[in-house]
């Protein structure tokens, strides 16, 4: 194939392929460049269009130890499979990978000088200095090259890095946002990333303990009330694991959650809403129904507190929700809109998923095992009743938040209902916790202890 020339002097694309990946099939294109090393650029939609929401973009350096071999040393390997597990979950997306930037720029044999070092208590910055290098040698010239061959000039970038940003502004890339990626740090590469963090100006962690619940590790400790109370309410959720099914609800003390006229604006108190935005944060992946969306229009982020937005998935079978629904259209984070199989949609920003459709809904448990096929195990179905309900009388929840707030509807959208039993002494029981939410009293059912106890 013959090369294609960029619009300046520089990198030239030579080959174009595809590659099936884990997390989807790319397009991969080869560039020269880096001193023949070459770079390559997986590439998922139409990164040039002219859309409101730009692409998302990695710009990533060579890490052999961290890419290849798995190394926690750093946290090189996880971004790169983050990255593209982003990019895939939007649809949209490149990953460039910069060869020549092992090491921060100083190559493979030099890095594991420098490692030798490390491990005699020296920071990774004075390492490379002591060897007669940089602290960062690299330069991102040629990656942005690329992406202006690609048409990818307005990007959001994944990078804790503002310097990376800055260093592709210089070459004419527009950077409208950038995110970190959700990578937890570890024991092993706790120093490494500290001294970027300190040393080299890249963002910080979460802070304390919220910050290691959201990074999937409970902490043994809280050093403050603050911190114990959220160890406490969130710490048996993360320990739930990897995969887990987790529900909240807020109703009336009546069993409602709006009024006949839908409205269900401010039910609960703002204690409620951080607690459910914690929530959200502590998931891969947030659930509600066709009808929520329709009622409510919301947005499904994380807003009340830091953390990473969920995937949101919106359960669809007719197709009926409007396609200027915001979480269809504003792009804050990626949309699965699950639709049946003879549903037609429009297209919007969400991904499209089509699931076999049982009286007008579809089984709770396909739904579980669609996301966790796509990587999503910890997922919270947030509402409306009919759709907790369904899978909470499917028996696929392991922890539901019910909480009361102290009004009366006297009518209106039913909460939590499911066929029960003709006795009390066949009603569903699990062990509880309560927690006081401002007026508001939240319970937590522990259902997975339930289904072992009964078992």
């Amino acid at each position: 194939m013959s090369a294609v020339p960029l619009p300046r002097d520089g990198v030239r694309r030579v080959v174009s392929t595809t590659l099936p990946t884990e997390h989807g099939v790319f397009e991969m294109h080869g560039y020269d460049g880096a001193e023949g090393l070459g770079h390559v650029a997986l590439v998922m939609g139409d990164v040039a269009a002219e859309e409101d929401l730009a692409p998302l973009v990695r710009v990533h350096s060579e890490c052999l130890t961290g890419d290849a071999l798995g190394s926690f040393r750093c946290d090189c390997g996880e971004q790169l499979s983050a990255a593209l597990r982003e990019i895939a979950l939007e649809g949209r997306g490149v990953l460039v990978y910069v060869r020549g930037h092992e090491g921060r720029g100083i190559g493979l044999l030099a890095k594991l000088e420098a490692y030798a070092l490390q491990d005699a208590g020296v920071d990774t910055v004075d390492a490379n200095l002591a060897l007669g290098y940089p602290a960062d040698a690299r330069a991102y010239d040629e990656a942005a090259e690329i992406l202006h061959d690609l048409g990818a000039r307005r990007i959001r970038l994944m990078s804790s890095n503002p310097d990376k940003s800055a260093k592709l502004a210089e070459h004419g890339i527009e950077v409208v946002a950038r995110r970190r990626l959700p990578v937890p740090d570890r024991p092993e590469n706790a120093f490494y990333l500290t001294t970027k963090r300190m040393r080299m100006g890249h963002d910080d962690a979460l802070p304390g303990v919220w910050g290691e619940l959201v990074a999937g590790r409970v902490p043994a400790a809280a050093p403050s009330a603050e911190d114990a109370d959220l160890l406490e309410r969130y710490g048996p959720l993360v320990a739930l694991g990897p995969v887990a099914t987790i529900a909240q609800l807020g109703q009336s003390a009546d069993g409602f959650i709006a009024a006949r006229s839908g409205d269900a604006e401010d039910i609960t108190g703002e204690e409620d809403h951080e607690h459910l935005h914690r929530l959200r944060a502590l998931v891969d992946a947030v659930v509600v129904g066709g009808a929520t969306v329709i009622a409510d229009d919301p947005r499904l982020t994380v807003r009340a507190v830091e953390g990473p937005h969920p995937v949101r998935v919106v359960l669809d079978p007719t197709g009926r929700v409007p396609a200027g629904s915001r979480v269809l259209t504003d792009g804050l984070a990626p949309t699965l809109w699950l639709v049946g199989e003879s549903a037609e949609v429009p297209v919007t920003r969400a991904e499209v998923l089509r699931l076999p459709v049982a009286d007008r809904r579809f089984d709770p448990a396909a739904v579980l095992d669609l996301l966790r096929s796509r990587g999503l195990g910890r997922v919270l179905v947030e509402g409306g009743g009919r759709t907790v309900s369904a899978f909470l009388a499917a028996g696929l929840l392991d922890r539901f938040s019910l909480t009361i707030a102290p009004i009366l509807i006297g009518d209106g959208v039913p909460g939590i209902r499911f066929a029960g039993s003709d006795r009390l002494a066949g009603a569903l029981a699990a062990p509880t916790r309560r927690f006081v939410l401002g007026t508001d009293v939240c319970t937590e059912f522990d259902l997975a202890a339930a289904r072992v106890g009964g078992a």
